[in-house]
C-alpha cells in the first residue's frame, strides 16, 4: 500500500470514524486526534474506542493508541490507523499534513483555523466555510447529506435524532441523573420495551421500545443529566451494531470529494 498525503480527523466518534475508514482505504495517511475520555455511542464503530482498548478494527481496518510521533510513524509502516489523546490539536502543529478534518461534531468550532493545513473541512454546524474552514460538509440527513459548502454554514441542528421505523426521540437513551454509568445491557444486546439496560446512580435507566443495543457509552463513565448514552434500534439487526452507517458514509464520502477536487484545482 502506498500512503497519499497524511490527514489529520479530529474526532473519532462513529460518524468520524465513517470519514477515517473511507480516507485509509482510498489510501491516505490517517492521525486521529481525540479527548482523555470519549463520549461515543457507537463504541463499536468508533476508532475512539483505542483509548480504552487500545486496538480498534472495524471492517478489517485496524487503529492503534498512540503516544508520541514514534508511534505514530510505526503504526503507519504497520498499516494501522494511529489514535492521539490531543484535544487541543498540538500534534497538528508536529507533524504539519495536508489535510485537517474536524469530525468533532460539537455544533461549534473548537478551535480548528484554516492555517491548520493546506485544506481544512470541517463537518455540519459550528463552521463558516470561507472564514475558519476552507469547506463545511452538510451532516444533517436529508437531500443535502454530504453535500460540500464552499461559502457558507452547513444547517442547524435540529436536535432531534433520525427516523428508523417511524421512532426518534424514542430510540435515544438519555442519563436521567449526574453520576458514574453502571451498563446492564450493553451493545448488541436484544432488549424490550421498559427493560432496565443501565443504571446511573442508582436510578434505572429504561428501554423505551424493542429492539437491539446498538449504542451505549463506556461503562463507569461520568455523565451528567440529559446527557446522550445509548441508542436502540428497533429493526433489531446484529449488522447494525458491527459496521458503518449510512450517514456515516455519506459524509465520508463527502469529505473524499472535497479533498479530491481541491487536488485537481491546485
Amino acid at each position: 500500500m502506498k500512503y497519499r498525503d497524511l490527514a489529520v480527523v479530529r474526532g473519532g466518534g462513529d460518524i468520524a470514524s465513517g470519514t477515517i475508514y473511507r480516507l485509509y482505504k482510498s489510501g491516505y495517511k490517517v492521525v486521529v486526534l481525540e479527548i482523555e475520555k470519549p463520549t461515543s455511542i457507537r463504541r463499536t464503530v468508533s476508532y475512539s474506542q483505542c483509548i480504552y482498548d487500545r486496538e480498534v478494527e472495524i471492517e478489517g481496518v485496524r487503529a492503534k493508541l498512540c503516544k508520541n510521533l514514534q508511534e505514530i510513524k510505526k503504526a503507519h509502516e504497520n498499516y494501522k490507523i494511529p489514535v492521539v489523546v490531543d484535544p487541543d490539536g498540538e500534534t497538528i502543529k508536529e507533524i504539519k499534513p495536508k489535510i485537517v478534518v474536524d469530525a468533532i461534531l460539537a455544533k461549534k468550532n473548537l478551535g480548528t483555523q484554516k492555517d491548520m493545513a493546506d485544506l481544512v473541512i470541517g463537518l455540519g454546524p459550528g463552521f463558516t466555510a470561507g472564514e475558519d474552514v476552507d469547506v463545511v460538509v452538510e451532516t444533517n440527513r436529508g437531500h443535502n447529506l454530504g453535500r460540500l459548502i464552499y461559502k457558507g454554514k452547513a444547517q442547524p441542528n435540529t436536535g432531534k435524532p433520525g427516523n428508523t421505523l417511524g421512532f426518534t426521540t424514542e430510540r435515544v437513551i438519555y442519563s436521567p441523573a449526574e453520576g458514574k454509568v453502571k451498563v446492564i445491557k450493553d451493545i448488541k444486546s436484544s432488549v424490550e420495551k421498559e427493560d432496565v439496560i443501565a443504571e446511573v446512580e442508582g436510578q434505572d435507566v429504561k428501554a423505551k421500545i424493542s429492539g437491539i443495543i446498538r449504542g451505549m457509552i463506556q461503562p463507569d463513565l461520568r455523565v451528567h443529566k440529559g446527557m446522550k448514552i445509548g441508542d436502540i434500534d428497533p429493526r433489531n439487526k446484529i449488522e447494525s451494531c458491527t459496521i458503518i452507517s449510512d450517514k456515516a458514509r455519506a459524509i465520508g464520502g463527502g469529505v473524499l470529494e472535497a479533498i479530491l477536487h481541491y487536488d485537481i484545482c491546485r
